[in-house]
């Protein structure tokens, strides 16, 4: 008999040691299993969102405007459309500095939204046009609008997709008409804050003759001329009063901030973007 206890004893805790790992296991794997899915995100791999059409944003900025571009990342991020792909990209010329090459890398690891071209910094000795020409060579694909914005605009994406939901895919010149007064698309040129090219136009930029022969001048009004040379952009559309500079800074290309806003120009200071993230509410929701 006591024989016996000794066995049952001895054999006891090989017998309950698998048991009690059985249940350890068993618990840590169900509070490792995902949650059961989502009706709601099981609709969406259903029926994934289908927009209309693509937009690239190209910012043209400089290599050194870290704080800037980190910064537009916040405005840009937290913005979408249902309506279009829209892809943001900051644009500047070749690195000249050793700390460029690593804290740009960094940037493009961690980011992915910079295109570096092929030249020297400038305004208007042909950055605009090494811009378009360059990006069939640059993107890993096409989209069906590319857009040169400035740094020191503020693009509001939904009211744009909207604005262009009805427009045509090819041939289209689309932004802000000069002179100021003017709503005749037909006339002069669009504004540098931001205007917007069909593909077909970026390609006919990157393999004409005409535009590669005068690179030199006010870019966005050698735009406009390399257009009109070539009998190109058809189809024009002048989004005023929806496009301006920030109130107050350039005479009548400037006015009151209006709820439908496609962009505002000319954002110098931080307590100009104040107003203007204030005034369309970009962080309601948050009382902070």
């Amino acid at each position: 008999m006591k024989r016996n206890r000794w066995i049952v004893l001895v054999t006891l805790p090989s017998l309950i040691l698998p048991l009690l790992l059985f249940i350890i296991f068993f618990n840590v794997q169900y509070f490792l299993k995902p949650p059961p899915p989502n009706p709601s995100s099981k609709l969406s791999t259903m029926y994934p969102n289908q927009t209309q059409f693509s937009l690239m944003i190209g910012i043209l900025t400089r290599a050194d405007n870290y704080d800037r571009r980190h910064f537009l990342r916040l405005i840009y991020g937290i913005q979408s459309s249902p309506l279009a792909t829209i892809h943001v990209k900051f644009v500047f010329c070749s690195l000249t500095k050793p700390e460029q090459r690593v804290l740009i890398a960094l940037e493009m690891l961690r980011f992915d939204d910079i295109l570096i071209l092929n030249c020297t910094e400038n305004m208007n000795s042909g950055k605009t046009y090494t811009y378009f020409s360059s990006l069939a060579q640059l993107l890993p694909r096409k989209y069906d609008y590319v857009m040169k914005a400035d740094d020191d605009v503020f693009i509001r994406l939904e009211p744009l997709a909207l604005s262009l939901k009805a427009l045509p895919r090819v041939d289209l010149y689309y932004g802000f008409v000069i002179p100021c007064a003017s709503m005749n698309p037909f006339v002069e040129y669009m504004s540098g804050m931001g205007f917007l090219l069909s593909w077909d136009l970026v390609e006919w930029i990157g393999s004409s003759e005409i535009p590669k022969e005068s690179v030199f001048g006010p870019e966005d009004k050698l735009v406009g001329k390399w257009l009109k040379m070539g009998n190109k952009a058809k189809n024009r559309f002048s989004n005023k009063p929806a496009m301006y500079d920030y109130p107050g800074t350039n005479g009548r290309c400037s006015h009151e901030l209006i709820p439908e806003t496609v962009a505002v120009h000319r954002l110098k200071r931080w307590d100009q973007w104040l107003r203007v993230l204030e005034y369309f509410n970009v962080t309601k929701g948050l009382n902070l």
